[in-house]
């Protein structure tokens, strides 16, 4: 399930490399499945996406927000 941005709000550094290289991971376990064999649910690809944009996207706001102190 997607999670809403605020809700990534809350989270440190390490928190979020650990749910960048989960949500990765499961990216490629959807492509995978993509290829060999029908995909129950193909617009979870799409969420995933958007889910590693949005940790990346809080991950460079923390990295401004250590290069400004």
């Amino acid at each position: 399930m997607a999670i809403k941005s605020k809700e990534y709000k809350d989270y440190q550094k390490p928190e979020l490399d650990e749910k960048l290289k989960q949500l990765e991971e499961e990216l490629f376990n959807l492509k995978f499945q993509a290829k060999t064999s029908k995909l129950d649910k193909p617009h979870k690809i799409k969420l995933v996406r958007r889910d590693i944009a949005r940790v990346k996207t809080f991950l460079r706001q923390l990295q401004a927000k250590e290069q400004s102190e």
